[in-house]
């Protein structure tokens, strides 16, 4: 399983990407249950919707995408998010 993060935006606008490969592992199920929640969208948001500086992440699990931005994460989106760009190369 290919996991790839996107991030923009931010007061510096500075982007930034990070994915890992999973493969087996004592982590791997884990790593699978998280993307798997990750990928599904969140809560209905309003057209105007985000912060000034904010992020906005595009999430892509084996060809799967679902566009995100703060703060509007879910609480899984948000986990691998972090998890990927401290973790992924």
């Amino acid at each position: 399983m290919r996991i790839e993060v996107h991030r923009t935006g931010g007061f510096a606008g500075i982007e930034r990407r990070a994915e890992v490969e999973v493969t087996s592992g004592e982590d791997a199920d884990e790593w699978r249950a998280l993307a798997e929640l990750a990928l599904r969208p969140g809560p209905p948001r309003p057209a105007s919707s985000g912060v000034r500086d904010g992020f906005s992440y595009r999430i892509t699990v084996d060809g799967r995408t679902v566009h995100c931005a703060d703060p509007d994460l879910t609480d899984a989106q948000r986990q691998l998010v972090r998890r990927v760009l401290k973790e992924g190369a």
